[in-house]
């Protein structure tokens, strides 16, 4: 597809595949997002090493949305997006949003897939922010895919959006199907 821009085209990658699954703040929505998504990938031909990170970077997303969400998210949304060489995985909640561990500032966004440089601060939840353990789940979430950002504001919610390049199986269904059209 491509988009008029007015002054010059510009190609805009369209993913092939793209779907949607909500599910409750429920402890039993983090393994059953596990199988859908693993399962939808497998079968689209994914190969397992890609689809091995993309469920353990979104499973640290889910977990995230459960534990540091606010008590009135009553749901969240894990949006996954599939093209020739990469994945998007991106899950929303409504939530209270997050503020700067060390300033208390709001309302920013954080990006990146390699270590925080000298300075930076990580997006956490005000009541979350002093205990030992915050932070780690997306320091998993960098290991694990090509590319992490994770925006988030007082009462808007928060949307962490978890890229990887991924490889397909030689018997890939999606990789046939891209060949013959």
């Amino acid at each position: 597809m491509t988009v008029d821009t007015g002054c010059q085209m510009r190609v805009k990658e369209v993913p092939d595949v793209k779907f949607c699954l909500v599910f409750r703040c429920e402890a039993v929505s983090v393994p059953v997002m596990r199988r859908v998504l693993g399962d939808t990938l497998r079968g689209l031909g994914v190969d397992e090493e890609s689809v091995y990170d993309i469920l353990l970077a979104a499973t640290e997303a889910c977990t995230n949305v459960l534990r540091h969400g606010g008590r009135d998210v009553e749901d969240y949304a894990v949006v996954t997006s599939l093209g020739p060489v990469g994945c998007q995985v991106e899950v929303a909640d409504r939530g209270v949003g997050a503020v700067l561990s060390a300033s208390g500032r709001s309302g920013s966004a954080l990006s990146g897939s390699g270590p925080a440089s000298p300075g930076s601060q990580e997006l956490l939840p005000p009541a979350v922010a002093l205990l030992p353990e915050s932070g780690r789940g997306l320091a998993v979430m960098r290991a694990c895919v090509d590319d992490v950002t994770l925006d988030s504001s007082p009462d808007n919610g928060t949307v962490v959006r978890l890229r990887k390049d991924i490889r397909w199986a030689d018997d890939a269904p999606l990789r046939h199907y891209r060949a013959a059209s």
